[in-house]
């Protein structure tokens, strides 16, 4: 084969190679597929987000049923505040409870929706008014050593008893050898 068209070969598959990396790229950052048709938008406060980030799914019962649109600080009630526009395929009443879920141990954060049994659904700018906030797993595993290194372990507390208890014995018996 001649230089030249080797070189053309070489450049196309580097081109379909950086066009791959880019669709992979898109994907995992949820920013291709929006399969949502109309939409509603709800808001709901949160006392602490976590790593919630704006294009995170909206799940009821596994489905994606939205998108987070944006999230932004309410300095008044000193609450994060996340815009949602869920598909209007989908209504859910005004009892609906926003939770923020993690995928798996480290993956990625997205709201999840159980609803209520109220007959009156959600419409466009009515707000989620109880929700449940991400939990940190920092703050969790910090509770947890904290707790663990203030209390007394039983297998602590049984060995201090049979060190005083051997110790009296031996009181008791003069440390004479036998």
């Amino acid at each position: 084969m001649d230089r030249s068209t080797i070189d053309l070969w070489v450049g196309v598959l580097v081109a379909l190679g950086v066009a791959a990396f880019f669709g992979l790229a898109m994907k995992v950052g949820n920013l291709t597929s929006s399969n949502l048709g109309e939409t509603y938008t709800v808001t709901a406060a949160f006392e602490n987000v976590g790593g919630l980030k704006p294009r995170a799914p909206i799940k009821s019962a596994g489905v994606v049923v939205g998108r987070v649109d944006g999230i932004s600080f309410d300095s008044k009630n000193f609450t994060a505040v996340a815009t949602l526009k869920i598909d209007k395929r989908y209504p859910f009443p005004t009892d609906t409870f926003a939770n923020i879920y993690t995928a798996g141990l480290l993956g990625e954060q997205y709201i999840g929706l159980e609803a209520g049994g109220e007959d009156a659904v959600l419409k466009n700018g009515d707000k989620i008014t109880q929700t449940q906030d991400a939990i940190v797993l920092e703050k969790m595993i910090s509770k947890f050593l904290f707790s663990k290194a203030s209390e007394e372990t039983p297998t602590q507390a049984g060995a201090s008893a049979t060190e005083d208890t051997s110790k009296a014995k031996s009181t008791e018996l003069g440390d004479a050898p036998f």
